[in-house]
């Protein structure tokens, strides 16, 4: 008989989870909640149809572990690509900006006919970045060793 996999085994190590799911990408959003990005760290690649942005999240996973250690919680910095994509819009957004920060709050799917569907990345302060894809498939790969989140704190949750 085989044991299921713990919480705790994965702690310590990088992340690489993909969805094919809604329900799939529901843990990912869970995952890079509050991370953070420079706008100038999101692209399209349109040959390719691959949207990749870098993100830098906070450590979810590590949260319970750091309060009970008393050591400094952690980020890390971690690629989030949508597959498939055949159109990138976005609002509430200067592009322009290379200085701007994005605050990642939450990325879902909306399901279109036959597999389709929309990815939309929901950011702070109303912005909004929908990618219209051929089907759900969603990685996230960290991609650094973790590091000191540089407020010392966890994110707040309304």
């Amino acid at each position: 008989m085989t044991e299921d996999a713990r919480f705790e085994d994965g702690a310590e190590r990088p992340l690489h989870l993909m969805a094919a799911e809604a329900s799939d990408l529901e843990v990912i959003s869970a995952l890079v909640q509050d991370g953070v990005l420079p706008v100038t760290e999101m692209r399209w690649d349109r040959s390719r149809r691959r949207f990749a942005a870098l993100v830098n999240r906070f450590r979810w996973e590590d949260k319970e572990a750091a309060e009970r250690r008393g050591r400094p919680f952690e980020r890390v910095q971690a690629v989030l690509t949508v597959e498939d994509v055949t159109q990138v819009v976005s609002q509430g957004i200067d592009r322009s900006d290379p200085d701007l920060v994005l605050s990642l709050l939450a990325v879902a799917f909306e399901p279109g006919e036959d597999g389709t569907g929309r990815v939309v990345l929901t950011l702070a302060g109303d912005g909004a970045v929908a990618l219209e894809v051929e089907c759900l498939e969603v990685t996230l790969t960290d991609v650094t060793r973790p590091y000191a989140a540089p407020s010392g704190k966890a994110p707040r949750h309304p």
